[in-house]
């Protein structure tokens, strides 16, 4: 199995995917990991690491595309940036998977017009880890790939998200719920009231709609909606648990009886940051790509990209891609 990385992409890269890379390909010796990039940034890192495991190499790629490029533009006009490079030589076949902490439009651009789509799917879906608070977690998609969205996209975003949470995440029938403002059936939009009988016909657990208040006490275990929703939905959760754990540290530190209670309450307050931590789900593939694709987050540091490597190897031991499209086109 070979892996590539976009080392380039990301806040805190090249050093946090290299970081990464070096402990997957530590850990898993049977899988072949490429960093794509700068080789006059990345062999000065991997030197200094101290650690150079046989199976990771490095792809040399002179461009790079940032977060504040324009994703069309950037994708057809920077040919040897690492995102590019990696998503060519996953449509090539010399890669399984790719993985990118990069500008989302550019790889969602660089899924569409380098790797490209699976047959029978019009829109791929980005489709995070929403944490929960039974620690199953529910897979959200889309959340941010396409901001409009039809019926029948969502309909193959139900599909996709099941099979997802079955094959790579061992849920033998994954509850399917569609994200709405109430739970009849006649409740919603347009776009959701007629996607709601498109998700009852189709070969998955549709558990009806949901609403935003019960996708942290895991009413369902994958959620459908479309990007633009989804996405508000995505940074509302990360503001308030930002603005929780903000309020908590401020409160803690204001007295020496808090700053004492603190001392008590630090390893639950840790186990709390690490079940609402993003790093610990690796990242979110975007469904619907004739190859696997996972997009890591932008901030992410050496332990979510090993974690993305984790999953992506899971993913396509278990031909997640293929048992997607055999689902779509019926064969």
């Amino acid at each position: 199995m070979k892996i590539v990385i976009d080392a380039m992409g990301g806040d805190n890269a090249p050093a946090s995917t290299v970081e990464g890379a070096i402990a997957a390909a530590t850990e898993w010796a049977d899988t072949q990991i490429v960093l794509i990039g700068d080789e006059a940034k990345l062999e000065p890192l991997l030197s200094q690491s101290g650690v150079r495991p046989a199976n990771l190499t490095v792809r040399h790629a002179s461009e790079v595309i940032g977060s504040d490029d324009e994703p069309v533009k950037a994708v057809r006009r920077k040919k040897d940036a690492s995102m590019v490079v990696a998503g060519r030589m996953l449509k090539e076949g010399e890669a399984d998977a790719m993985i990118s902490a990069g500008n989302t439009g550019a790889l969602m651009t660089a899924g569409l017009l380098v790797v490209g789509r699976m047959a029978g799917i019009e829109r791929p879906a980005l489709a995070p880890m929403i944490p929960t608070i039974d620690d199953v977690g529910v897979l959200a998609l889309d959340l941010g790939a396409n901001m409009d969205a039809k019926p029948e996209h969502l309909a193959q975003y139900g599909l996709m998200g099941s099979l997802y949470r079955q094959k790579v995440q061992g849920i033998e029938s994954p509850r399917v719920g569609l994200l709405n403002v109430g739970t009849e059936p006649g409740k919603g939009n347009e776009l959701t009231k007629h996607a709601y009988p498109l998700l009852e016909q189709l070969p998955i657990r549709f558990v009806g709609n949901v609403e935003a208040r019960d996708v942290l006490t895991g009413a369902c275990d994958v959620l459908v909606c479309d990007g633009f929703a989804g996405n508000i939905l995505l940074k509302s959760l990360e503001g308030t648990a930002g603005a929780i754990f903000a309020l908590l540290k401020e409160q803690f530190s204001s007295s020496l009886k808090s700053k004492l209670a603190a001392a008590v309450l630090m390893p639950e307050l840790r186990g709390l940051k690490r079940k609402l931590d993003y790093t610990e789900h690796g990242g979110a593939p975007l469904l619907g790509l004739s190859r696997l694709v996972v997009k890591s987050h932008g901030s992410a540091d050496g332990n979510a990209i090993k974690n993305a490597v984790r999953q992506a190897r899971i993913a396509v031991q278990n031909q997640l891609v293929e048992s997607i499209s055999k689902e779509i086109s019926g064969k």
